[in-house]
């Protein structure tokens, strides 16, 4: 009996000590002191490819209208 009394007070105190850990805690703001200037970045634009609409033959829908037109 005391042992589950026991028991049972460090199962609260861990829950206690769970949801004072879960508390949001603010962030600091940030310095504003100096202005940001965005680099220019040195990467190549992307090449623009032509879309792939064809679908392969091994995916296409295979049913049984399709084996009678062929």
């Amino acid at each position: 009996m005391e042992r589950e009394r026991q028991q049972k007070l460090e199962e609260e105190e861990e829950i206690k000590r769970l949801r004072k850990e879960l508390i949001p805690k603010a962030q600091l703001m940030p310095y504003f002191d100096r202005p940001f200037v965005p680099r220019r970045s040195e990467k190549q634009p992307t090449v623009p490819q032509e879309p792939k609409f064809c679908i392969p033959r091994h995916k296409t829908i295979k049913c049984c209208r399709c084996h009678a037109m062929t």
